[in-house]
């Protein structure tokens, strides 16, 4: 915009740098400049849609929360990394318990049919819970932290911060690299024990 007024005020530059100095200029271009950042005054600066790579002024889920120095920016990628392990240990820790927790394991047999008219027995397992038991109380607390987690971490990475980004994912696979393995033993045995 300030080209265009460069450009709309006409041929006389000299003028115009004249009335810059002059400390005219700047209240006729602020009124502009301000409504153009944000609609409020809560809101001071503009949201990034690009990524980028910086720590300068970087808001992290809260208002207090900002990132000035790159040490700063050093201590947050390694808190939100251990956020996204933290989120990922979670979920399996959650199905972990959810299996331990099951109760009135029942076993049903149907024929089906197989290769070259077989019949095999295939066995289907239906498990059941109670609403009002610890149990399941405590997998609902469980469930509201991982909810939150994960729109913190989504959150996180709509700053489209790339150490941010880098973070959230790196601790995301790291966490799943770490824990996931035993989901996957303990899946293989109770599929192939029955």
């Amino acid at each position: 915009s300030d080209h265009m007024g460069m450009n709309h005020m006409g041929m006389n530059h000299m003028e115009m740098n004249h009335m810059d100095n002059n400390s005219t200029m700047p209240p006729h271009h602020h009124p502009t400049t301000s409504h153009s950042h944000g609609g409020g005054d809560g809101m001071m600066m503009m949201m990034p849609m690009t990524f980028y790579f910086g720590f300068n002024n970087v808001e992290l889920l809260f208002s207090g929360l900002v990132i000035n120095t790159p040490g700063e920016m050093a201590g947050a990628f390694v808190a939100v990394f251990l956020l996204a392990m933290f989120y990922e240990g979670l979920k399996i820790a959650r199905e972990g318990l959810l299996r331990k927790s099951q109760v009135s394991i029942r076993y049903n047999s149907m024929p089906v049919p197989g290769p070259n008219g077989t019949i095999l027995m295939e066995t289907h397992k239906t498990v059941g819970q109670q609403m009002l038991s610890f149990p399941h109380l405590l997998q609902t607390v469980l469930h509201i932290i991982q909810v939150v987690i994960s729109y913190f971490l989504m959150l996180i990475f709509m700053t489209y911060n790339g150490y941010l980004c880098i973070a959230v994912a790196a601790g995301a696979g790291t966490g799943y690299f770490l824990f996931s393995w035993k989901k996957a033993v303990v899946v293989d045995i109770t599929e192939h024990c029955h």
